[in-house]
């Protein structure tokens, strides 16, 4: 199964694409760029289609990380995913940030209990629990940082992600989250078909109408 993964859920926008019965990545594309990611999306994909030497229509899946992370990228990369399938008559599967964090991490330090937290600014945290062999041991929640140390003071196995110095006490350097775009196309192969990717927001927008000017949807 060849798939077409996308990322633009974090600082980074990336496309891979991915042979499963290789279990291998045939082109992949990351440039971190912050912001931009719809300018920046289709460009991206291409190049990856071409480092592969794969057809747009060879494409059997489409994965596409879904959050929690930028709100505007998550939009993006999940309508652009959505779009794919639909034209080519391709399923698309979404897969959460924390998840291929867990994952990444897993991969390296395989045994070990995880705890995956996000800096998600405004004083909270993106928290998910991992069991030893990877698989989520909780749902993903956005609490308070107060309440995410409590929860990692008796947490016995280890801490990753932006927030987890937030958690820790060590101060580290953030440059905000990364999703490798390898390991969102190797999980959205192993996932099951299910209903269409759609955002995974743990809270609303950072930004909000102001006062007097919202309009009323109908």
């Amino acid at each position: 199964m060849i798939v077409l993964a996308l990322d633009t859920a974090g600082v980074d926008c990336a496309a891979a694409v991915y042979d499963s019965g290789t279990d291998s990545v045939l082109g992949e594309v990351t440039e971190t760029i912050g912001r931009g990611h719809a300018e920046l999306l289709m460009a991206i994909i291409d190049r990856a289609l071409v480092k592969a030497g794969v057809a747009l229509q060879s494409v059997d899946r489409i994965a596409v990380s879904i959050g929690p992370g930028s709100f505007t990228g998550i939009r993006v990369g999940v309508a652009a995913a959505r779009g794919f399938a639909l034209s080519l008559g391709i399923p698309a599967v979404g897969v959460t940030t924390l998840q291929v964090l867990a994952a990444a991490h897993h991969q390296a330090n395989p045994g070990r209990p995880l705890l995956v937290a996000m800096d998600a600014k405004r004083g909270e945290v993106y928290l998910q629990r991992f069991d030893e062999r990877g698989h989520a041991a909780g749902e993903p929640v956005a609490v308070t940082v107060e309440k995410a140390q409590a929860i990692a003071s008796g947490f016995k196995g280890d801490i990753v992600g932006s927030g987890a110095s937030l958690l820790t006490g060590q101060s580290t350097e953030n440059s905000g989250d990364r999703f490798p775009i390898a390991v969102i196309a190797k999980l959205g192969a192993l996932a099951g078909i299910g209903e269409k990717p759609k955002p995974l927001y743990l809270r609303g927008p950072d930004v909000r109408p102001q006062a007097g000017f919202a309009v009323a949807l109908k």
